[in-house]
């Protein structure tokens, strides 16, 4: 696996998404949060995206220039129509304004409607704890069906991701989990690598447990919500939720998507611990919990300490910041590819610090 300097992993992905025709500061962020999220371990969604959102480029269901539409804005809250503009783009900016603001309302809240692929939601963490903020993220796809409400059989929902951040006096706690047990990307690789689940993580389409993701991806299937056929009302209701935040409060989802068009719905909020006890306060609190749940003695299953969620995250991060970024064999051949299409130099595999 090629390990690529960050900054010219960033800079490639920056070029390839420019050369391709996004707007340059559209390019800049987004090629960013795609090697944020390869540095803390979501390889589906860091560069090897890059591959897609050129074909998505031209084929023009990812945008390539303008800015948002301002639906409404009441200053501690604010809708935007994304207008299919690359997602990370569209986050970053919110949660950019979100910051701004909370100073002033101490919750500011935020839906996006029309956005573009959103990458990986715990991408887009850092950047708020490292303000002493406390951030949640989540979104959904309204125009496609991938989970079943509990108890049904036909697909309905989508695995609707839901992310937070909370500052620690070290590395920010990192929650990033979806409302079905396994994700679409797994789910498709799985399928086209013809292998199985670890377990039966889904329905076939009349509702049978199953290990086999081909299940879904061709014969009508649907994933499993969080708690699998005996809990899964849990994962229904977190599923619903996510829906509910950023289709509801954005004012496009199901009932007004058109099908087929990839057009995600997010729901965003950043809190200032300022306006409740304070910062010294909530990281008192959050310390004291992260240092209790690692101490903790592990069950014989586990290979090891109790880790905190964003623990895993911020050790690969130091890694790729001392060696480099990890990249995928097949992905960054694909990418090389591209590089050669639109006749940019290949960055050097062995040029990391």
């Amino acid at each position: 696996m090629p390990l690529i300097d960050r900054i010219a992993l960033t800079q490639f992905a920056e070029q390839i998404l420019t050369r391709a025709g996004m707007e340059p500061d559209k390019a800049e962020t987004t090629a960013a949060v795609l090697v944020e999220g390869d540095m803390i371990g979501h390889e589906t969604h860091g560069v090897s995206l890059l591959n897609w959102y050129v074909e998505a480029l031209e084929d023009g269901s990812l945008a390539k220039s303008g800015s948002y539409e301002v639906v409404n804005d009441r200053g501690a809250a604010f809708v935007w129509d994304g207008k299919s503009l690359p997602g990370a783009w569209l986050l970053t900016k919110a949660i950019d304004q979100a910051c701004e603001r909370v100073g002033d309302y101490g919750v500011v809240t935020a839906a996006i409607r029309n956005c573009h692929h959103t990458c990986a939601l715990s991408a887009f963490m850092r950047q708020v704890t490292e303000r002493g903020l406390i951030v949640q993220l989540s979104v959904s796809h309204p125009a496609a069906s991938r989970v079943a409400p509990y108890g049904g059989t036909k697909p309905l929902l989508t695995p609707n991701p839901m992310a937070a951040g909370f500052p620690t006096s070290a590395d920010p706690i990192l929650i990033d989990v979806s409302a079905s047990i396994t994700t679409t990307t797994m789910t498709q690789n799985l399928a086209k690598a013809g292998k199985k689940f670890p377990e039966a993580w889904a329905f076939t389409a009349a509702g049978e447990p199953t290990d086999d993701p081909r299940e879904v991806t061709e014969r009508g299937g649907t994933m499993m919500p969080l708690g699998g056929q005996l809990k899964g009302h849990k994962g229904f209701g977190l599923g619903l939720i996510v829906e509910l935040l950023g289709q509801g409060l954005s004012g496009k989802g199901r009932a007004n998507a058109p099908a087929g068009v990839f057009s995600q719905s997010a729901f965003l909020q950043v809190i200032d611990p300022a306006f409740f006890a304070g910062l010294d306060a909530f990281t008192a609190q959050s310390d004291f919990l992260a240092s209790a749940c690692r101490s903790n003695p592990p069950a014989p299953w586990n290979n090891g300490p109790v880790r905190m969620p964003g623990d895993s995250a911020a050790r690969r991060r130091r890694a790729a910041l001392e060696e480099g970024v990890p990249v995928g064999d097949a992905p960054w051949q694909k990418l090389c590819k591209h590089a050669e299409i639109l006749g940019l130099p290949i960055p050097d595999v062995a040029a990391c610090p």
